[in-house]
């Protein structure tokens, strides 16, 4: 079986932030790295794991790695990826004082209850990959469940959650929600919340693409979320797009959570945050959590962040075309030609030196 592993490695504490430069030679140790990598050995005699895939997204205390690895255990999986992970780190003189955080399979506890019950019962899991992301996304039921208006058990214990992920939303006060100190902090906490769960979605997405060989637009297995871009350019969304876009993704809520975000830096991220307050959305829905307070207090968030909505002309069908002419700043609107949707707005606005470099994504995907 595949299994997704996370692996959140640190510099020691302590130390200055690593700039760009160290940043983008932390992408090349680590990826080289992984590259010398077929199969891991488990602890013991507990089998071996076989190394798929690696993505490597550098922030400056540290490194978020997804690992794919085929295992016959999540518990193994987690134990070849943390030996090989260390290894990796002891062997390079520049990493070896880098720690382990964190490195784990991410299994909604709810969705993975739900998967072990009924297994091998009539509510077993739909073995089409489309009908699990359909049943993924609706909201759970039970037949004890509360009457109309009133939480569920699960929807109080994620609410409880959310709450108390509030608190890691560094770089915005309450008062960029503008709403009520209870309404802000249940929406801070849901985009803490779904900023995991919209990570993990697109690393499938990844590993979708990458597998396939193909773009979104001609990809025949379904995605979680490269189908909700703009869809003018489906075609364009291949595997290397995909991994540039993740880790803007990644570098974006990063900077959310650590209290160092500025503005938004790029395209790119507009359309990233598009997608993360769509998701948030879907989020508090699904658990009977989004009333008008919170609605209304993502929606003050939203516009807090954006400089602008000039990135909405890529989804009107009717004015196809004008991010790639001269008609655009005669509008108003900001020049938003695919090419340049990584590239900062201005100098001094950080891109992730793995999504800036288009050619080195091209290098590793083999494309040209």
């Amino acid at each position: 079986m595949t299994y997704v592993v996370t692996v959140d490695t640190r510099i020691p504490e302590h130390t200055p932030e690593m700039d760009p430069l160290q940043r983008a030679g932390a992408v090349a140790l680590i990826e080289d790295g992984f590259d010398s990598v077929e199969a891991i050995e488990g602890p013991g005699d507990g089998g071996e794991a076989e190394l798929l895939d690696a993505i490597v997204a550098v922030h400056p205390g540290g490194a978020l790695l997804k690992v794919f690895v085929d295992a016959s255990a999540l518990e193994l999986a987690e134990e070849a990826v943390r030996l090989v992970v260390s290894e990796l780190l002891e062997q390079s003189e520049l990493l070896a004082d880098w720690r382990i955080a964190r490195c784990e399979v991410e299994l909604h506890p709810e969705l993975a209850q739900e998967s072990l019950d009924a297994a091998d019962g009539p509510d077993a899991p739909p073995d089409d990959p489309a009908d699990r992301k359909a049943r993924h996304s609706e909201r759970p039921t039970t037949e004890d469940e509360p009457e109309e208006g009133k939480e569920s058990h699960g929807a109080e214990a994620v609410r409880d959650h959310m709450l108390t992920l509030a608190a890691e939303l560094r770089s915005f006060p309450p008062t960029m929600f503008g709403t009520s100190p209870e309404d802000a902090k249940l929406a801070a906490g849901a985009l803490v919340y779904t900023m995991n769960v919209l990570v993990d979605e697109l690393f499938q997405d990844v590993q979708t693409l990458t597998e396939e060989g193909t773009s979104a637009a001609e990809c025949n297995e379904p995605l979680w979320h490269f189908e909700d871009l703009p869809e003018r350019y489906a075609l364009q969304y291949d595997a290397r797009f995909a991994r540039r876009f993740l880790v803007t993704v990644i570098a974006m809520t990063t900077r959310f959570t650590n209290g160092s975000f500025q503005q938004l830096s790029c395209v790119a991220e507009e359309l990233a945050l598009r997608l993360l307050l769509h998701e948030t959305n879907v989020t508090l829905e699904t658990y009977g959590l989004l009333d008008d307070g919170v609605s209304a207090a993502l929606e003050t968030f939203a516009g807090n962040v954006y400089e602008d909505m000039d990135h909405e002309w890529l989804y009107d069908d009717s004015m196809d075309g004008i991010d790639e002419s001269d008609a655009g700043p005669a509008l108003g609107v900001a020049p938003m030609a695919f090419r340049t949707w990584f590239t900062p707005f201005e100098e001094g606005s950080y891109v992730h030196p793995s999504a800036a470099g288009e050619n080195r994504w091209a290098d590793h995907d083999g494309h040209c």
